[in-house]
């Protein structure tokens, strides 16, 4: 019964997504209010307390009153909106007994949906507001008193209804719907057969294919480790079948699919949080992450070829890699091919982005239906669009209820101005140099992303550590860009890596040696967050020129480092091999117009050299190895 209640709120919540996705939203608190009511209430069916336990009569009522303490707040929100808004009313008992039951909701299903990590740094945000007058010194802060804490919370608009939930509510909502749709009506198997296609026939082929698999995924989806889990389930045991080391499965498909958190158009649903907390459109966020997820996926690839000449890892089985006509048989191919044509079309006329979605959406589904007639029956392509809805519901589930929570987080962080005295501290601790700073914020980022979801991660990060970048000249968009990439790449960084905790335990091998093959396999992820404070045309600023020469640097890392780990030869000597790449690498870091030029001419030579002494130097790797 539970589980028939939860697939029918969440077709409702994907049908709620879709009207506001057309119509447009509701006013603002009306539409945030109702969001997370819904998300709640699916939570507390998704994920019940103590199931299959004898206290489960006890914990259903729980269940129903958590919900109920959500509504009666959510609907005083909905009724009294105008007022808020208008009016600024003071705290009253009542109110602060709404905001402990509506804050207590959210934290517990935090809890429940994430783990214990997310809620308890709310925890800590809320009693450093309500505490923090105590302590001496930079860290505290004047006193608030819970009555002003709630105003802030729940009566006005910077507080759990904020700009993270209305973006949750509207513009995320959106797009996990419209990826939702595009995978349930043929694009994920699409994407899947393109990926085999693609990378399937060369060494390591397996790999490859799980590399691009699990890229297109999860740029579409909202959860590295979500991903893991839905194309893990096909591409690690593919890779196990083939002989691969389980470890070396596990680590391809964690590292592939956070790069997907890393790329447009989605990127982990913080392209749009980055947009509103950034003041700029989000095709200026997603044209900034088009280079770095490239050069990122480029040096996975990489990686993987080295890898593989050295192991001599099989190719898949030409029986099991569907062809070319096959894959690109229109039936199949108009549907996505209409869904991001009209996703585009939206966004390069000027609509709103959640207007762009459902223009993706609507041309989507015509095409759907148009390619289904006599091929499908009417039954199986509802049943479709159902499946999709119901999933784009579930996933609103953890968005929406990490979002409310990490806007109690942020509105605490802003209301006490800790972001801005741990950035002055940094500054001060770094001496203004640019580089010490950025070397602190990248290790806090890690420490403080490990176990979040990438939206939360960021948000978390974007509120405390982006100012000490941009407080010693780095443009805005480059500090965030930044501290995103160093937040979601903790989720394949050990000790609390659980993108590889979820991988290893799809190949059955110990997560420790997954994990160090995952930080080789990522490698180049670890330097694009520093090649975009030194190359301002990594996110695409500076005109072409900057462009070309950010685009050179990173092609020779993308060679110098996988060949580094691997200790790829050259001269024939492994110490100036060594010693070569590491220049390179040095050198194309280095802030100058001439600096990638000689870098790339490094490494040209010693493939020339290479290729005097032995012209398959590099196939023969896995013999001498």
């Amino acid at each position: 019964m539970r589980d028939t209640a939860a697939k029918i709120l969440a077709v409702f919540i994907g049908l709620f997504v879709l009207y506001t996705s057309a119509a447009g939203p509701f006013e603002s608190l009306v539409q945030r209010a109702l969001f997370l009511g819904l998300v709640v209430t699916l939570a507390a069916l998704m994920y019940p307390l103590a199931p299959g336990s004898r206290l489960r009569p006890v914990a259903i009522v729980l269940d129903l009153a958590l919900v109920i303490v959500t509504w009666v707040a959510c609907g005083y929100i909905i009724l009294n909106y105008d007022k808020i808004m208008n009016a600024l009313p003071w705290a009253t008992g009542a109110d602060v007994a709404m905001t402990v039951g509506l804050v207590l909701a959210i934290l517990e299903m935090g809890r429940r949906v994430v783990g214990l990590i997310f809620p308890t740094l709310v925890v800590i945000g809320l009693v450093y507001a309500l505490l923090g007058h105590y302590i001496p010194g930079l860290l505290g802060h004047s006193q608030f008193d819970p009555y002003f804490v709630t105003e802030t919370l729940f009566l006005g608009d910077l507080g759990i209804w904020g700009s993270l939930l209305s973006i949750a509510s509207t513009v995320i909502a959106a797009f996990v719907l419209f990826g939702a749709f595009l995978l349930h009506t043929g694009g994920g198997q699409t994407f899947m057969d393109l990926a085999m296609r693609v990378g399937g026939k060369s060494p390591g082929g397996a790999a490859k294919m799980a590399t691009i698999a699990s890229g297109l995924f999860g740029m579409v989806s909202g959860s590295a480790v979500a991903n893991v889990a839905t194309t893990g389930n096909f591409t690690i045991p593919l890779m196990k079948r083939l002989s691969y080391p389980a470890p070396f499965a596990a680590a391809v498909e964690a590292v592939a699919s956070t790069g997907g958190q890393l790329a447009p158009p989605i990127m982990g649903a913080a392209a749009f949080v980055m947009a509103e907390i950034l003041g700029v459109s989000y095709v200026t966020v997603m044209v900034g992450a088009i280079l770095p997820a490239l050069l990122f996926y480029l040096s996975v690839f990489m990686t993987v070829h080295v890898v593989s000449l050295q192991r001599n890892l099989r190719i898949v089985d030409e029986e099991s890699i569907p062809s070319w006509p096959t894959i690109l048989r229109w039936r199949r191919l108009l549907p996505v091919l209409a869904a991001l044509g009209g996703l585009f079309f939206g966004i390069l006329t000027g609509r709103s982005v959640q207007t762009a979605a459902f223009i993706g959406i609507a041309a989507l589904l015509l095409a759907f239906i148009f390619v289904s007639i006599g091929s499908n029956r009417p039954k199986a392509m509802l049943r479709q669009m159902l499946a999709a809805l119901d999933d784009a519901g579930r996933g609103l589930v953890i968005i929406g209820i990490l979002l409310a929570g990490a806007q109690i987080l942020v509105a605490m962080i802003n209301l006490t101005g800790i972001g801005v005295t741990l950035s002055s501290l940094i500054v001060t601790l770094a001496g203004d140099s640019v580089v010490l700073v950025a070397i602190i914020v990248g290790l806090i980022c890690i420490v403080i992303g490990m176990g979040l979801p990438t939206t939360a991660a960021y948000v978390l990060v974007a509120a405390v550590l982006a100012p000490a970048l941009t407080g010693v000249g780095v443009t805005p968009l480059a500090a965030h860009m930044f501290v995103f990439y160093f937040a979601t790449i903790s989720v394949i960084t050990p000790p609390v890596c659980v993108a590889v905790f979820v991988a290893a335990g799809i190949a059955q091998t110990n997560w420790l040696p997954a994990a160090r093959e995952a930080v080789r396999l990522g490698a180049m992820t670890y330097v694009v967050p520093f090649m975009i404070l030194i190359y301002p045309g990594m996110i695409g600023q500076g005109g072409a020129l900057a462009i070309g020469e950010a685009l050179l640097s990173g092609l020779v890392l993308v060679v110098a480092i996988p060949f580094l780990l691997a200790k790829m030869p050259m001269t024939g000597n492994r110490a100036l091999d060594i010693a070569a790449y590491i220049l390179a690498i040095i050198i194309a870091l280095v802030p100058h117009p001439a600096a990638p030029v000689f870098a790339a001419s490094i490494l040209f030579v010693g493939w020339w050299i290479a290729r005097k002494r032995r012209p398959s130097a590099i196939e023969l790797t896995a013999s001498q190895e």
